[in-house]
C-alpha cells in the first residue's frame, strides 16, 4: 500500500524545540559569562542567565514529554529503544569525561604544587587550608547512602522486569529518599566546612568536584522522582521502560563517581592533614 510504513525507525515531523533548546542553550552560557564578567556586562548577565535558563528547562519538559507520549503511542518499536540506549550511553560517556577535567585538575594542583606555588605556597592542601573534611564522618556516611540507594533502584528494575509494580514503586520512593538524604547531609556538610570556596587551589577543585556531583546527585533525584509518578500513572511494561532504564544508569553513574570522589579527594587528597 502506498505511503504505508514498512519499517521499525520513527521518523519525527519537524518540530520547534531543537531550535528552542538550542537557542536557550546559547542564552544561558552567555549569560553566565556576562554574569561572572559585570565590568563590563554591567546587571544584564543575570537576566540573560536566568532567561536562558528557563528556556532550557521549558525545552527538557516539552521534549521529554513528547518522547513520553511516542512510548505510548507505540513508536518506540526494538530498534528504536536501542537507538535510544545508544544515546543515553553516549550522553554518560560525556558525563565521565566531564568528571575526568575535574579529576585531572585536583591530581594536577595534589601532585605538582611547585607549579603554582604562588597560590599552593608549594604544598597541597594549599597553605591556606588549616584543617580538611574528615572522610571517615559525614563523606563516609554519605558514600553507605549512596550504596544502599544502588541496591534500592536495582530492586526496583528487578520488580519491574518481574512484574512486581510493588516492589517498583517502593524501590523508587526508597532511593529517592536516600537521594534527598545525600542532598541534605552535603548541604549541611558544606555549611560547617573549614574552608570556604576560592581563594587557593584546594578549596576550589574541592567544591567544583563534589558541588557539581551534588548537582548530578539533584538531577538523578528528579529523573526518579518523574519515574515514580510515571510508574503510579501505569507507565512501564517489562518489555518497555526505557525512560526507567535510563534514570537508573544515570543513578548507578551517579554512585561510581562518588566513589572515586571519596578516595581521591577526601580520603587520599587530604591524607595526614588536620581534619575538622
Amino acid at each position: 500500500m502506498a505511503g504505508s510504513k514498512n519499517h521499525d525507525f520513527h521518523i519525527l515531523d519537524p518540530d520547534y524545540l531543537p531550535f528552542m533548546a538550542s537557542m536557550s542553550a546559547v542564552l544561558m552560557t552567555s549569560g553566565g559569562v556576562m554574569f561572572m564578567h559585570p565590568d563590563w556586562a554591567g546587571a544584564n548577565g543575570k537576566f540573560v542567565l536566568l532567561l536562558g535558563f528557563m528556556g532550557v528547562i521549558a525545552s527538557m519538559f516539552l521534549w521529554w514529554t513528547k518522547v513520553v507520549r511516542e512510548s505510548k503511542q507505540g513508536h518506540h518499536t526494538p530498534v528504536v529503544q536501542l537507538h535510544l540506549r545508544y544515546g543515553m550511553i553516549t550522553f554518560i560517556a560525556s558525563e565521565v569525561m566531564f568528571f575526568v577535567g575535574w579529576f585531572w585538575a585536583f591530581f594536577d594542583f595534589s601532585l605538582f604544587p611547585n607549579a603554582l606555588s604562588e597560590v599552593t605556597g608549594g604544598q597541597f592542601p594549599s597553605k591556606a587550608i588549616e584543617a580538611v573534611m574528615n572522610p571517615f564522618d559525614l563523606p563516609l556516611l554519605n558514600t553507605l547512602i549512596l550504596l544502599c540507594s544502588g541496591t534500592t533502584v536495582t530492586w526496583a528494575h528487578h520488580s519491574l522486569i518481574h512484574g512486581d509494580r510493588d516492589g517498583l514503586k517502593k524501590g523508587l520512593w526508597a532511593t529517592i529518599l536516600l537521594g534527598v538524604l545525600f542532598s541534605s547531609i552535603q548541604a549541611y556538610e558544606y555549611a560547617h566546612a573549614p574552608f570556604d570556596f576560592g581563594g587557593n587551589t584546594y578549596s576550589s577543585a574541592f567544591y567544583m568536584a563534589t558541588g557539581f556531583h551534588g548537582f548530578h546527585v539533584l538531577v538523578g533525584t528528579i529523573f526518579l522522582a518523574v519515574c515514580l509518578k510515571r510508574a503510579y500513572n501505569g507507565d512501564f511494561t517489562p518489555k518497555q521502560h526505557f525512560g526507567f532504564e535510563a534514570a537508573a544508569w544515570y543513578w548507578h553513574f551517579v554512585d561510581v563517581v562518588w566513589l572515586f570522589l571519596f578516595v581521591a579527594v577526601y580520603v587520599w587528597g587530604g591524607w595526614g592533614y588536620a581534619v575538622h
